[in-house]
């Protein structure tokens, strides 16, 4: 879309100038048209030319875009993830309709299992679960839609987990989810670590997301399917096991874990009323990741790894990568400044 100041042109322009090979980048200038949109209006806001174009020439579509905050109403997290999606779908359906169209492909998110505990498998979705912020129930909703639509358009649903830097280089463009809580311990802002060390937390790099996400759109088998991008089970890690990396890495004295009800209960009351400055601003907004600290739920990662594995392409482990992570973020200053990778 376009945004202040730039273009959807211009912003794909300085995506592509990060390409290191001349060639891919002048082959993905050549081959890529980019048609302004807003995707929480009628018609994705296109023109009619537009519209007639992409309905006519669609083949595929992956619809990733979403508002990722925990922080908003619910209505406003519909507008963008259920309008979102209800407004892709049509565009995919009449292309559908015209005889072209192949695949929808929906980025929805594991986080659509709620407060749910124990395994969740991927062909699962309603079971009757609660939900942390706006973002999990909208994105739930959002999904619930695609999934009714299978029945009449070949649709995949990808649910990637938490999603960190490039495993191979730590590089990332975001610092939402994991990175603010490491960001104040490594920062010395905060120590104490409401929840359980035993916690398992999962972790996807994004390469291999994209890389997944590519296979499973052009994969036959994947149609009228759900996957989990997700480590799971074997390649997860606990919260424990994050905190004494980073610990060893940032040099600091490991975390303080303390019991998230007697946190919320009273600790959090008092500390409060006590501090100000950064702490205070810290104390504030870890209310909306406070609840991934003290979760007991793991992704079944069965049916993805079925399809992906026969090519290749796997999560590595949480803990083979973690320092490529840490270290990135000192490098780019926590992604003020620009890194060389």
């Amino acid at each position: 879309r376009d945004s202040a100041g730039q273009s959807a042109r211009q912003r794909l322009d300085g995506l592509q100038a990060g390409c290191p090979d001349p060639d891919k980048r002048e082959l993905l200038y050549q081959r890529i048209q980019v048609v302004p949109s807003d995707i929480r209006a009628g018609c994705c806001a296109l023109s009619e030319h537009d519209w007639c174009a992409v309905a006519d020439g669609a083949t595929h579509v992956i619809h990733g875009a979403a508002s990722v905050r925990f922080d908003q109403t619910v209505d406003e997290a519909r507008e963008v993830n259920v309008g979102g999606a209800r407004n892709l779908l049509a565009i995919a359906e009449e292309a559908f309709r015209r005889g072209a169209f192949e695949r929808f492909v929906y980025i929805s998110t594991a986080f659509v299992a709620g407060s749910r505990k124990g395994l969740v498998r991927e062909d699962e979705l309603d079971v009757g679960q609660q939900f942390r912020n706006s973002y999990e129930r909208s994105k739930y909703e959002a999904e619930s839609l695609v999934r009714r639509q299978m029945t009449s358009l070949p649709a995949t649903v990808l649910r990637p987990s938490i999603i960190v830097g490039d495993s191979r280089t730590g590089v990332t463009s975001s610092f939402n989810t994991l990175y603010w809580p490491l960001r104040a311990y490594a920062q010395r802002g905060w120590r104490i670590a409401p929840g359980r060390p035993g916690t398992v937390v999962d972790l996807v790099p994004v390469n291999f997301v994209a890389d997944a996400a590519l296979r499973l759109t052009f994969l036959s088998e994947a149609a009228g399917r759900t996957f989990h991008l997700a480590a799971g089970p074997r390649r997860s890690a606990t919260i424990g096991q994050i905190a004494d990396s980073a610990a060893r890495f940032f040099q600091r004295p490991p975390p303080r874990f303390v019991n998230m009800r007697l946190f919320t209960a009273i600790l959090h009351p008092l500390l409060l009323a006590t501090v100000w400055g950064r702490r205070r601003r810290i104390l504030k907004q870890g209310r909306f990741y406070r609840p991934y600290l003290d979760m007991d739920l793991e992704f079944d990662t069965t049916q993805a790894d079925a399809l992906l594995e026969t090519a290749g392409i796997r999560p590595p482990h949480v803990r083979e990568y973690l320092e490529r992570l840490f270290a990135f973020c000192l490098e780019s200053d926590w992604g003020r400044r620009p890194a060389s990778q």
